[in-house]
């Protein structure tokens, strides 16, 4: 038998006893085991979890970081300001000098409207209401701004844009550009950065809300990326000249530098309307001022009228003193031949009117009308003249009270003769003529109700007739129900009174016209004044701005501000360039300018009257008193002064004499006196005080001696007077003014007033 063991099958269970038992002992499991495996376990949770949280980060990390990467760069082209080009940068430079140049003249013409308003303010309130010496040194002060800040608005108009020299270099540019990054991370960056930090310390639940937040912001940026370049031009940068690249020098331009060479030139050499409007927005602009447009040119019989508009500045700097005589020596016109009309519906424009020949031709003027006897109301328009752009001068008299002043030569005279023409051909309306030391308009002759002419007393007891009649008619009208005016027909007739030489009245008659000015109108008692000055110290009372309607021919300066406003010049309303008539040539006279006329605008248009020539008064006044005058008898009976009035006929007609049978007042006696009535009728005057009034009154023969020595001078004007005296008859002779040194020679008043008695 053999004793090698054989192999024992895997499957073949043997209890080997001992062996067996200790084999089994051997494979149970101990608690040692139990742990090493628990911790294999964790260890391969943990790799499971870190390999998942890995995969996270790089999935989050390769969508997120594109987008942190490209914010990043986002936060850095602002804050370096990497989207505004060199261009930009240059642009909004070279505009914040533009800005300040504009705000200068808006800050210096709002001053100038400011002022303006206010100096028009306080006239106005001066001629309503008078000044304290306060008040009138505001006045001063005021208007003496004003005029400061014109001269300053002036000059800064004249002053252009220089905008190569705002230009900045590219230093300039790039520190721009650094000073703005700067501020930016300063400004902004730092406090942001700082503000988040501490939120994040003091509440770090809200960085971890916020973390999701930035990685959701992120990852959207990564896929919608913002293209980092620079953007267009700003809308404000865009448009202004000023702001664009400049171009070549006028030195390097041939084309510029003659555009440069052109200047103003003559408007004679204007033979279209676009050559018109070039010469004057040459000129215009060579005055240094501000123009839009000069447009709508239009040759007119006597020039070229034209509009302009500005763009700063007004119209009314046209007819600055300085302005104004620039413009005529550019042009080459008349030194009056520039009539400036703002336009009432756009204070940026206005009407130039360019005189090259006198405006006013007879075809334009045409003949007077033929007016038949009764065959007009006083309410009518009548037609009395034309204006510079053929237009009628037309309005209705009814209503007006009116008051002219010009020079002597202006035509006042002729211009109330015409309207005295019309009202005698009228069926409800009479004459009444008032002269003080003159005849008024009796060249009608019989056409005229009732003349009282060079006699105080007279003149004073008519014009206490009608302010006695104001008062009777007032109560009529109450009576009969006519409301708050007279009712004028030709059973109740208006009464029109035409007043020359207002100035020359006595003060008593002066306070009498004014009172009858201020009661007469709703009466149907009119005044139509005529005046050498508009000022009140000739007037009586600062009467003129107060009436309806006001004509102005030729005349000073300071009677048109008088009448028409303290801006009455420089709206264009220049009577001061109208030349008065003179012994050989009619110049201007019966040309004028209006305001308060029914139906007609209040603009600064010149008129001219048509002439009514004495041959021509006297045969239609004979034509309209053979035909009849309307009958005053029966209104005055039933405002009970028939009485009152047959005696004051009676009156005017022993102390008013007519022309016809009374020799005229020499006319030298009529100038002395008037001197005399300028000066306010002082005690006496020296023959030198009165050469000054012979010389404005008739130049030629009184200035013949003004280059000799003063005593000379003096010796020839005393032989002068003493031979014009002698040849009107007129005793009056010069005396030795005792009450001053040396004794000059002259003339007292009562003398001159004893003259002038004994002459009348």
């Amino acid at each position: 038998m053999s004793t090698a063991h054989e192999p024992r099958p895997r499957d073949l269970e043997v209890d080997d006893g001992e062996h067996g038992a200790a084999a089994n002992v051997a494979e149970a499991p101990t608690s040692d085991d139990d742990h090493n495996d628990s911790e294999q376990t964790n260890h391969a949770a943990a790799r499971r979890c870190a390999h998942h949280a890995a995969t996270v980060l790089r999935f989050v990390s390769g969508h997120t970081g594109p987008g942190l990467r490209h914010g990043w760069d986002a936060l850095m082209h602002w804050t370096t300001v990497a989207y505004m080009s060199d261009e930009e940068i240059r642009r909004r430079l070279v505009k914040k000098h533009l800005d300040t140049y504009i705000a200068d003249r808006d800050a210096t013409r709002s001053n100038i409207n400011r002022l303006s308003k206010k100096t028009g303010k306080m006239a106005r309130e001066a001629v309503t209401f008078g000044l304290t010496p306060e008040e009138a040194a505001r006045l001063r002060a005021t208007n003496t701004e004003l005029q400061r800040q014109r001269r300053a608005g002036t000059a800064l108009a004249r002053i252009p844009f220089d905008a190569e020299t705002a230009q900045p270099t590219e230093a300039q540019i790039r520190r721009h550009r650094t000073v703005q990054s700067l501020a930016r991370f300063a400004g902004v960056l730092l406090p942001a950065g700082a503000a988040t930090i501490g939120l994040i310390l003091a509440a770090p639940t809200a960085g971890l809300i916020a973390l999701p937040l930035l990685a959701g912001a992120a990852w959207w940026i990564g896929q919608h990326p913002v293209e980092l370049t620079q953007r267009p031009l700003p809308a404000d940068l865009v448009g202004p000249e000023e702001l664009e690249p400049l171009l070549l020098d006028a030195d390097d331009d041939p084309d510029a530098a003659e555009l440069e060479e052109e200047g103003p030139y003559t408007i004679a050499n204007a033979t279209t309307p676009e050559e018109a409007e070039e010469a004057l927005r040459r000129a215009i602009i060579h005055e240094g001022e501000d123009v839009e447009s000069v447009t709508d040119a239009r040759r007119e019989p006597w020039g070229w009228s034209v509009r302009v508009t500005f763009r700063t500045g007004s119209p009314d700097d046209l007819n600055k003193e300085d302005t104004y005589k620039g413009l005529i020596t550019l042009l080459r016109v008349r030194r009056n031949g520039l009539l400036i009309e703002g336009d009432p519906d756009d204070g940026a424009a206005c009407t130039v009117r360019i005189l090259m020949r006198h405006p006013f031709t007879a075809e334009l003027v045409g003949d007077v009308p033929y007016r038949a006897p009764m065959s007009a109301s006083i309410t009518d328009v009548f037609d009395f003249g034309v204006a510079m752009d053929a237009t009628p001068l037309a309005y209705a008299l009814a209503g007006l009270m009116l008051l002219m002043v010009a020079d002597s030569g202006g035509g006042k005279s002729g211009i109330m003769l015409a309207m005295a023409e019309a009202v005698t051909s009228t069926r409800d309306a009479v004459v009444v003529n008032v002269d003080p030391v003159g005849t008024g308009v009796d060249a009608l002759g019989p056409a005229i109700t009732l003349s009282a002419c060079m006699d105080d007393d007279t003149i004073c007891a008519l014009l206490e007739f009608f302010l006695a009649l104001c008062s009777a008619r007032a109560r009529l009208r109450a009576t009969y129900g006519w409301g708050n005016l007279w009712r004028v027909s030709p059973e109740h007739p208006a009464f029109c009174l035409f007043v020359d030489e207002w100035p020359q009245l006595s003060p008593r008659a002066k306070a009498l016209l004014i009172r009858l000015l201020l009661l007469g109108r709703k009466e149907a008692i009119w005044v139509y004044g005529g005046s050498q000055y508009g000022t009140k110290d000739h007037l009586g009372e600062a009467i003129g701005p107060k009436l309806s309607a006001k004509l102005i021919g030729a005349s000073r300066r300071v009677d048109v501000t008088e009448l028409l406003g303290a801006g009455a010049l420089a709206e264009g309303y220049r009577a001061d360039l109208i030349r008065p008539a003179t012994h050989n040539a009619r110049n201007d006279a019966g040309q004028m300018y209006a305001q308060g006329l029914a139906g007609m605008p209040d603009r600064p248009m010149r008129y001219q009257v048509r002439e009514i020539h004495a041959d021509y008064a006297a045969r239609v006044g004979a034509e309209r008193a053979a035909a009849g005058l309307p009958d005053v008898t029966h209104t005055l009976a039933e405002a009970g002064m028939l009485d009152a009035w047959l005696e004051l006929q009676e009156t005017c007609a022993n102390n008013t004499v007519m022309p016809a049978g009374r020799a005229r007042t020499p006319e030298i006696l009529l100038t002395i006196r008037d001197a005399f009535t300028r000066e306010n009728d002082p005690t006496y005057m020296t023959l030198d005080q009165l050469h000054g009034h012979l010389r404005r009154a008739a130049p030629d023969p009184w200035e013949q001696w003004d280059g000799l020595p003063n005593h000379d001078r003096l010796r020839e004007l005393g032989k002068a007077l003493r031979r014009s005296l002698d040849d009107a008859d007129v005793a009056l002779s010069s005396q030795r003014i005792r009450e001053l040194e040396g004794k000059p020679r002259g003339y007292y008043l009562t003398d001159v007033q004893e003259a002038l008695d004994h002459a009348a």
